[in-house]
Order: C-alpha cells, then sequence, then structure tokens
C-alpha cells in the first residue's frame, strides 16, 4: 500500500495542477524545484557553520558547501561526506539540498561538502560525472586546510546523485584513490537503458514518471550508444569488486526501486559489504519531505546513522 501521507502529497499535487517537469524548460524545471522543497522540506536545521567554497573545475569553477555539525570545534578534524544532488543531471542545486545536507551533517557527526556540478542540457554526460569526480579528488587533496580527515571521506547522493556518488566510487577505485569509508546511494539510477521491471509497474502516477525519466535522459545523454556506457549506468561496469561500503535506499514505487536492487546485488554478489532498505510504501524523492513524510525522517536519520557507523570503522572518531 502507498503510504497515506504519499497519497495524500500526490492527491495535493494533482488538485493544485502543478505541471509535470517533463512539460516545462529546464529554467522552468528548476524554478519549481526550488520553490516547492518550500512545502515539503522542514525547517533548515541550525549548524556549527557553513561554508560557501569554489574550486576550479575540469570546464570552470565549481561551487560547493561546507557544513560541520552542531557543537563541533572549528578546528576539528572531520570526516567529511561529498555529496550530489539529485534532479535529474537537469535541476537541483546547492539550496534545493541545504536542509538534507544540515541534517546528514548533524545527525553523522561529519562534514558534508555540496557539489555543485554541472547541469544538462547546457553542459551533457559527461560533464556531470567529471565535476563530481574533480570535486571528491579536491577534497581530498584540501582536506587539511579544511579541517577535515582525508582518511575517512565518503560519497552519496540522491537519484542523479546517488548515480554520481556511485560512479565517483568505482573512479576512485580505478584512479588510485582517494580510498572511500562509505557510499550512499539513495534511489540510485543505475541503469540508463531504464528496463527494469519497476519502470513499467510504477512509471506513472508516482510523481516521477516513465516522461519525466525520458525527458531527463534526452537532456542528460547525447548518444544513446552512452547508455552503456558506465559512467551513465554504474550497473554495466563488468567488475564492481573492492567498492567501499554501500547502503542503498529504495522505495518501493518508484520506477527507479529494481535499479537500486540490482546493484545492491551486484555490490554485494562480487563480495562488497552492501546493505539494502526499501521503504516499501514510498514515492521517488521522498526523502527530503520529512515536513509532510514521516518516514522520509525515519530514513534520514538512517542514512545518517549508517555513515557515522562506516566513519567509525575507519578510525577513532575526531569530531570536537
Amino acid at each position: 500500500m502507498l503510504h497515506p501521507q504519499a497519497r495524500a502529497l500526490l492527491d495535493l499535487i494533482e488538485r493544485k495542477g502543478v505541471p509535470p517537469t517533463h512539460t516545462l524548460s529546464p529554467a522552468e524545471a528548476r524554478a519549481l524545484y526550488r520553490e516547492r522543497r518550500l512545502f515539503t522540506q522542514p525547517a533548515p536545521p541550525d549548524i556549527g557553520a557553513t561554508r560557501d567554497l569554489t574550486m576550479p573545475g575540469p570546464a570552470g569553477a565549481i561551487a560547493l558547501r561546507l557544513y560541520r555539525p552542531l557543537g563541533s570545534a572549528n578546528d576539528a578534524l572531520l570526516p567529511v561526506l561529498v555529496y550530489y544532488h539529485g534532479g535529474g543531471w537537469v535541476i537541483g542545486d546547492l539550496e534545493t539540498h541545504d536542509t538534507l545536507c544540515r541534517e546528514l551533517a548533524n545527525g553523522a557527526r561529519c562534514a558534508v561538502v555540496s557539489v555543485d556540478y554541472r547541469l544538462a542540457p547546457e553542459h551533457r554526460f559527461p560533464a556531470a560525472v567529471d565535476d563530481c569526480v574533480a570535486a571528491l579528488r579536491w577534497v581530498h587533496a584540501n582536506a587539511a586546510s579544511l579541517h577535515l580527515d582525508g582518511s575517512r571521506i565518503a560519497v552519496g547522493g540522491d537519484s542523479a546523485g546517488g548515480n554520481l556518488a556511485a560512479v565517483a566510487a568505482i573512479a576512485a577505485r580505478d584512479d588510485g584513490g582517494p580510498a572511500l569509508a562509505f557510499q550512499l546511494l539513495i534511489y540510485p539510477a543505475t541503469d540508463m537503458r531504464r528496463t527494469a521491471p519497476s519502470h513499467q509497474s510504477n512509471g506513472q502516477g508516482y510523481l516521477l514518471t516513465r516522461d519525466t525519466i525520458g525527458y531527463y535522459h534526452d537532456h542528460y545523454i547525447v548518444d544513446a550508444r552512452d547508455d552503456l556506457d558506465w559512467r551513465a549506468s554504474p550497473l554495466l561496469h563488468e567488475d564492481l569488486t573492492g567498492l567501499p561500503p554501500a547502503l542503498v535506499l529504495t522505495a518501493g514505487f518508484d520506477p527507479l526501486r529494481d535499479e537500486g536492487l540490482q546493484y545492491a546485488d551486484r555490490l554485494s554478489a562480487a563480495g562488497n559489504r552492501a546493505a539494502l532498505v526499501c521503504f516499501e510504501r514510498q514515492i521517488h524523492g521522498f526523502v527530503p519531505m520529512g515536513k509532510v513524510l514521516d518516514e522520509a525522517n525515519t530514513a534520514v536519520h538512517l542514512c545518517a546513522d549508517q555513515l557515522h557507523l562506516a566513519f567509525q570503522r575507519q578510525g577513532a572518531p575526531r569530531e570536537g
């Protein structure tokens, strides 16, 4: 059964006549995404400190936002989550995921660096991948000056951001580092071919639809052959051994549900530590919506707890 709160949210969206994303221009879709977060996301919690940063990227400057948890000393050497926001590689930014990053920082008692990677269609595949991999390397290289523990770094993201986090973890393994403590994959897109059964069973009626997924895909991917590139479809990488521990979180009424399941299964089969948790009654995109969905808050706590445990496994906590 779809959770009653999720059903009520979908009914409200229909009553209000909120236009489907695939009917909008990218600029309109980005504006609507920023606006609608105010109705579904909790108020941003207090945090120890935030700092807007800029790093040199493969094609120009990349904006980052550093979060330090409430109660941490300014000079404490903190473990860090490099976070990639969702939004189909087309929408989303530092603001749309500000509350979630604050919640994860406080809950996991770690720093979070949110990455404002380039968006499609202005910057198509693999621009987002290149930015996200570069950001991970930059955070590692500059950890000491940012009072971060370079030996305890995780990657994470939701939806398209989960895709990018999975890809960044593979790239870090293949390119000789940095060694990662964890990957937090929240309803990740893992297979651009979009053939998993849940694309059919959940393709209409649950906020993220087949039409919207196609809209995102076609803005991001130039050539259909790129669907087979592991940087777009990490599920298709022939070798998933030697990757960091993972939490793969999915939603029962999400078109991407089975892609997450398939990726978790492949991680486990390759000998990695991987946990799969499916919120059976929820829809895609639910995790930041704690203002209207109680299970979203449960999911955030779960993510933060697993992230904290992963950092503890890497070494003695050094939070202030």
